[in-house]
């Protein structure tokens, strides 16, 4: 894997987020599309694969990390604005989503 300087990691924006509804994307196996708060004045959306993961009741009103400063992708047609941190393990078919430790604000960064 590449290594990155000091400086281009400092570009990296993370900040906690709190996902406030939890929606499936139609015709698809995996996808879920989220409206997650980050401290902003609107709520952002972001598509997601994990649906052979979490329920939508198990990701409700979960506080996570999510990369706010991510171009935005298109996923079946729903645009992302984020990305959701994950630790995947796919030879044992694991993905367990990143939150935080303790109780803290939306918005707050991750440095």
């Amino acid at each position: 894997m590449d290594q990155i300087s000091f400086d281009e990691w400092k570009k990296v924006e993370m900040k906690v987020g709190q996902i406030l509804e939890v929606e499936r994307v139609p015709k698809t196996d995996k996808l879920y599309k989220l409206q997650v708060d980050i401290g902003e004045e609107k709520p952002r959306q972001v598509v997601t694969g994990l649906v052979p993961y979490y329920s939508e009741e198990e990701l409700k009103d979960r506080k996570i990390i999510v990369l706010t400063n991510l171009e935005p992708a298109k996923f079946k047609g729903k645009v992302s604005e984020g990305m959701l941190l994950c630790a995947t393990n796919e030879e044992n078919g694991k993905c367990v989503l990143l939150s935080v430790e303790k109780d803290i604000e939306v918005g707050t960064l991750i440095t």
